[in-house]
């Protein structure tokens, strides 16, 4: 039986989506979808400046390994963000400082690791923006017991398949597929262009009740 499953690399995500995406906050996503944002467990270790986008490439490792997680930065590009599903291993860190340069250097533009890291003084160093669980002083080794890279994974108990669009910002992670991108990217700029638009009229004495409808439906149950 093989040990190691590893799909082809996938397409990259869409720039002038990407470009559109980067101006929206996942939380204005968050007002009107529900699928695809992972595990609030999953926090970044460092401030995420603005919002990032970028293509999932997906691995998958097992315990105590990290094998895999060192062949796939050879396949890393510029713009890719690693998706690292742990397998339900949440003591081994597989991801410190070393690895977290070599990711940076390969051009990758963030980690989401379900699971915890190690050196987070280091990778806060490199400039990786990492995801993560926490932060544990036990750590994965080179020990070949195989994996999968760009296949399916799971990751914040939120499917990812390799080439998704994934955002991250400081509210959270958020993974949609290509085919989807479009219509929520529509969606999300038409809401964020309306964000804030109550501040004047609430610091001109308004109630928040009042203008957004509240109000009136516990006035019309009572």
């Amino acid at each position: 039986m093989k040990k190691y499953h590893i799909g082809p690399v996938p397409t990259q995500i869409d720039t002038s989506l990407a470009a559109g995406f980067a101006k929206v906050e996942i939380a204005t996503i968050g007002h009107f979808r529900h699928r695809g944002f992972v595990s609030h467990n999953l926090r970044p270790i460092a401030p995420i400046p603005g919002t990032l986008v970028g293509t999932a490439v997906t691995v998958a490792i097992p315990g105590t390994d990290s094998t895999l997680l060192h062949h796939a930065l050879s396949v890393v590009r510029p713009g890719d963000v690693v998706i690292i599903d742990r397998l339900g291993d949440t003591r081994h860190a597989c991801l410190g400082g070393g690895v977290a340069y070599a990711a940076k250097m390969a051009g990758a533009l963030a980690v989401v690791l379900d699971g915890p890291c190690t050196d987070p003084d280091e990778i806060i160093e490199v400039g990786l923006p990492v995801f993560c669980t926490g932060v544990s002083a036990i750590t994965t080794r080179l020990n070949d017991l195989g994996g999968a890279l760009n296949m399916p994974v799971s990751c914040g108990n939120v499917p990812v398949i390799p080439g998704d669009f994934i955002l991250l910002d400081q509210c959270g992670v958020l993974v949609i597929p290509p085919a989807e991108a479009a219509e929520v990217l529509e969606e999300a700029s038409a809401r964020q262009a309306r964000a804030g638009r109550n501040r004047s009229r609430i610091t001109a004495g308004e109630m928040l009740g009042d203008l957004s409808g509240a109000s009136a439906k516990v006035a019309a149950a009572l």
